[in-house]
């Protein structure tokens, strides 16, 4: 259920389909772009769509709808923790 629940979530955000229209800033086919960060700037990332299914990455999309909601005015995905720990998160997800 989560799984289907992070896929509709990631759905909203990018209009419907998650390979959507290309535009310049679009993520390539299989990935999503996410903006880490808990400052006013943040860090643009590009990560496989597979890592909605992940435990560990859908607990950072539990907490990106806690403090965001689903308005993303950056158009990705803002997840709202340190870099150094998204990095540790995406590298574990890497790993399994």
């Amino acid at each position: 259920m989560a799984m289907v629940r992070s896929l509709f979530v990631a759905k909203n955000i990018f209009g419907g389909s998650l390979a959507g229209t290309r535009k310049t800033t679009s993520a390539p086919k299989g990935f999503l772009a996410v903006y880490v960060g808990e400052c006013q700037k943040k860090q643009r990332y590009l990560v496989p769509v597979s890592y909605l299914s992940q435990p560990l990455f859908q607990a950072l999309l539990s907490k990106s709808e806690e403090e965001f909601g689903y308005d993303h005015p950056m158009g990705g995905l803002t997840i709202p923790c340190p870099e150094d720990t998204f990095l540790t998160v995406t590298s574990r997800i890497q790993g399994l």
